[in-house]
Protein backbone atom coordinates (compact mmCIF):
# COMPACT_ATOMS: atom_id res chain seq x y z
CA UNK A 1 0.00 0.00 0.00
CA UNK A 2 2.81 2.17 0.79
CA UNK A 3 4.31 1.47 -2.63
CA UNK A 4 1.69 2.76 -4.21
CA UNK A 5 0.59 6.10 -2.22
CA UNK A 6 4.73 7.30 -2.65
CA UNK A 7 4.29 7.13 -6.85
CA UNK A 8 0.84 8.96 -6.32
CA UNK A 9 2.24 11.46 -3.87
CA UNK A 10 4.96 11.94 -6.10
CA UNK A 11 2.90 12.86 -9.58
CA UNK A 12 0.75 15.25 -6.76
CA UNK A 13 3.69 17.28 -6.20
CA UNK A 14 5.16 17.53 -9.71
CA UNK A 15 1.50 18.54 -11.24
CA UNK A 16 1.38 20.96 -8.78
CA UNK A 17 4.64 22.91 -9.52
CA UNK A 18 4.15 22.48 -13.15
CA UNK A 19 0.44 23.76 -12.61
CA UNK A 20 1.47 26.61 -10.13
CA UNK A 21 3.21 29.46 -12.59
CA UNK A 22 1.15 31.56 -12.42
CA UNK A 23 0.15 33.70 -9.65
CA UNK A 24 -1.89 36.76 -8.60
CA UNK A 25 -0.59 40.25 -8.62
CA UNK A 26 -2.40 42.88 -6.28
CA UNK A 27 -1.91 46.72 -7.26
CA UNK A 28 -2.49 49.27 -5.10
CA UNK A 29 -3.40 52.79 -6.76
CA UNK A 30 -0.36 55.03 -5.61
CA UNK A 31 -1.16 58.43 -4.56
CA UNK A 32 -1.02 61.00 -1.45
CA UNK A 33 -1.37 59.58 2.39
CA UNK A 34 -4.30 60.58 4.19
CA UNK A 35 -4.14 63.70 5.38
CA UNK A 36 -6.95 65.66 7.64
CA UNK A 37 -8.43 68.22 5.97
CA UNK A 38 -8.54 71.87 8.33
CA UNK A 39 -10.45 73.67 5.68
CA UNK A 40 -14.06 75.58 6.86
CA UNK A 41 -15.96 73.99 4.34
CA UNK A 42 -17.41 70.52 4.14
CA UNK A 43 -17.15 69.07 0.84
CA UNK A 44 -18.61 64.71 0.97
CA UNK A 45 -17.29 62.62 -1.50
CA UNK A 46 -20.09 59.97 -2.13
CA UNK A 47 -19.35 56.71 -3.74
CA UNK A 48 -18.29 56.64 -6.74
CA UNK A 49 -20.26 54.78 -9.45
CA UNK A 50 -18.21 52.39 -11.93
CA UNK A 51 -19.38 50.97 -14.97
CA UNK A 52 -20.23 47.41 -14.78
CA UNK A 53 -17.16 45.90 -16.91
CA UNK A 54 -14.56 48.17 -14.54
CA UNK A 55 -16.41 47.20 -11.42
CA UNK A 56 -14.33 43.81 -11.34
CA UNK A 57 -10.86 43.60 -9.65
CA UNK A 58 -8.76 42.67 -12.39
CA UNK A 59 -7.37 45.40 -14.13
CA UNK A 60 -9.50 46.68 -17.78
CA UNK A 61 -6.94 47.02 -20.93
CA UNK A 62 -8.77 47.86 -24.21
CA UNK A 63 -7.53 45.70 -26.51
CA UNK A 64 -8.57 47.28 -29.91
CA UNK A 65 -11.19 49.91 -30.49
CA UNK A 66 -13.81 47.48 -29.67
CA UNK A 67 -12.58 44.64 -27.19
CA UNK A 68 -11.86 45.07 -23.56
CA UNK A 69 -9.75 42.43 -21.56
CA UNK A 70 -9.90 41.68 -18.18
CA UNK A 71 -6.75 40.50 -16.20
CA UNK A 72 -7.34 37.23 -14.28
CA UNK A 73 -3.84 37.81 -12.36
CA UNK A 74 -3.62 41.47 -12.29
CA UNK A 75 -5.99 42.79 -10.14
CA UNK A 76 -6.83 45.68 -7.74
CA UNK A 77 -5.95 45.48 -3.92
CA UNK A 78 -9.49 45.85 -2.96
CA UNK A 79 -12.61 46.29 -5.01
CA UNK A 80 -11.96 49.38 -7.36
CA UNK A 81 -15.15 51.89 -6.29
CA UNK A 82 -13.76 51.91 -2.55
CA UNK A 83 -10.18 52.22 -3.60
CA UNK A 84 -10.63 55.19 -6.35
CA UNK A 85 -13.35 57.10 -4.27
CA UNK A 86 -10.41 56.59 -1.09
CA UNK A 87 -7.86 58.14 -3.50
CA UNK A 88 -9.69 61.10 -5.00
CA UNK A 89 -10.61 62.51 -1.40
CA UNK A 90 -6.33 62.25 -0.45
CA UNK A 91 -6.14 63.99 -3.44
CA UNK A 92 -8.98 66.46 -3.02
CA UNK A 93 -7.78 67.19 0.43
CA UNK A 94 -4.76 68.45 -0.70
CA UNK A 95 -5.56 70.24 -3.35
CA UNK A 96 -8.51 71.97 -1.85
CA UNK A 97 -6.86 73.22 1.45
CA UNK A 98 -10.07 75.29 2.29
CA UNK A 99 -12.44 72.45 2.30
CA UNK A 100 -12.37 69.81 4.90
CA UNK A 101 -12.93 66.74 2.33
CA UNK A 102 -14.70 64.22 3.99
CA UNK A 103 -16.32 60.59 2.29
CA UNK A 104 -19.91 60.29 3.06
CA UNK A 105 -21.51 58.51 5.06
CA UNK A 106 -25.13 57.50 6.06
CA UNK A 107 -26.33 60.64 8.93
CA UNK A 108 -23.85 62.53 7.84
CA UNK A 109 -24.33 66.21 8.31
CA UNK A 110 -26.07 68.17 5.57
CA UNK A 111 -23.35 69.58 3.35
CA UNK A 112 -21.87 69.64 -0.26
CA UNK A 113 -21.73 66.09 -2.04
CA UNK A 114 -19.65 65.45 -5.13
CA UNK A 115 -20.51 62.22 -7.08
CA UNK A 116 -18.20 60.83 -9.72
CA UNK A 117 -19.29 58.15 -12.66
CA UNK A 118 -16.37 56.87 -14.29
CA UNK A 119 -17.23 55.28 -17.32
CA UNK A 120 -13.26 54.76 -18.32
CA UNK A 121 -10.31 53.64 -16.09
CA UNK A 122 -8.15 51.37 -18.16
CA UNK A 123 -4.74 50.78 -20.22
CA UNK A 124 -4.90 51.38 -23.69
CA UNK A 125 -3.71 49.66 -26.76
CA UNK A 126 -1.35 52.65 -27.63
CA UNK A 127 0.69 52.51 -24.14
CA UNK A 128 -2.16 55.10 -22.25
CA UNK A 129 -3.61 55.04 -19.04
CA UNK A 130 -6.94 56.72 -18.95
CA UNK A 131 -9.57 57.94 -16.65
CA UNK A 132 -13.02 59.40 -17.59
CA UNK A 133 -16.39 60.45 -16.67
CA UNK A 134 -18.64 62.78 -15.41
CA UNK A 135 -19.61 64.36 -12.38
CA UNK A 136 -21.79 66.87 -10.30
CA UNK A 137 -21.66 68.99 -7.14
CA UNK A 138 -24.67 68.72 -5.21
CA UNK A 139 -25.82 71.40 -2.22
CA UNK A 140 -26.60 70.41 0.93
CA UNK A 141 -30.21 69.57 0.07
CA UNK A 142 -29.39 67.50 -2.89
CA UNK A 143 -29.92 70.09 -5.60
CA UNK A 144 -27.17 70.25 -8.84
CA UNK A 145 -24.95 73.44 -8.59
CA UNK A 146 -22.72 72.10 -11.60
CA UNK A 147 -21.47 69.41 -13.43
CA UNK A 148 -18.84 67.95 -16.35
CA UNK A 149 -16.77 65.91 -17.78
CA UNK A 150 -13.38 65.12 -16.59
CA UNK A 151 -11.12 62.83 -18.67
CA UNK A 152 -7.27 62.01 -18.23
CA UNK A 153 -5.27 60.11 -20.18
CA UNK A 154 -0.99 59.53 -19.19
CA UNK A 155 1.84 57.64 -21.24
CA UNK A 156 3.32 54.80 -19.69
CA UNK A 157 6.79 55.25 -18.46
CA UNK A 158 7.47 50.73 -19.35
CA UNK A 159 5.80 47.62 -19.94
CA UNK A 160 3.67 45.56 -17.32
CA UNK A 161 0.78 46.22 -14.92
CA UNK A 162 3.20 47.99 -12.51
CA UNK A 163 3.53 50.62 -15.13
CA UNK A 164 -0.15 50.79 -16.16
CA UNK A 165 -1.05 51.04 -12.68
CA UNK A 166 1.53 54.21 -12.11
CA UNK A 167 0.30 55.68 -15.52
CA UNK A 168 -3.63 54.93 -13.90
CA UNK A 169 -2.66 57.08 -10.51
CA UNK A 170 -1.27 59.89 -12.79
CA UNK A 171 -4.58 59.82 -14.95
CA UNK A 172 -6.38 59.86 -11.40
CA UNK A 173 -3.86 63.09 -10.11
CA UNK A 174 -5.02 65.04 -13.14
CA UNK A 175 -8.43 63.74 -12.59
CA UNK A 176 -8.45 65.31 -8.91
CA UNK A 177 -6.64 69.26 -10.40
CA UNK A 178 -9.67 68.99 -12.98
CA UNK A 179 -11.98 68.54 -10.22
CA UNK A 180 -10.75 71.08 -7.87
CA UNK A 181 -10.36 73.44 -10.56
CA UNK A 182 -14.08 73.40 -11.00
CA UNK A 183 -15.08 72.76 -7.00
CA UNK A 184 -13.02 75.85 -5.67
CA UNK A 185 -14.75 78.62 -6.98
CA UNK A 186 -18.05 77.04 -5.88
CA UNK A 187 -16.89 75.88 -2.66
CA UNK A 188 -15.53 79.80 -1.61
CA UNK A 189 -18.72 80.85 -2.62
CA UNK A 190 -20.68 78.51 -0.73
CA UNK A 191 -19.46 79.21 2.42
Amino acid sequence: MSRLILPLLLVALLAGCAGGGASTQRYALPGPEAAPSAGETRLLIAPLHLVEYLNQEGIVLQLDDISRHQAREHRWIEAPGPHLTRGLRDRLAERLPQARVALARSGDAPAPRLRLEVERFEGRYDGMAIAGGTWRLESAEGEPLAQGRFHAERPLAGDGYPALVRALGESWDAVADQLAAALAPRLMTDR
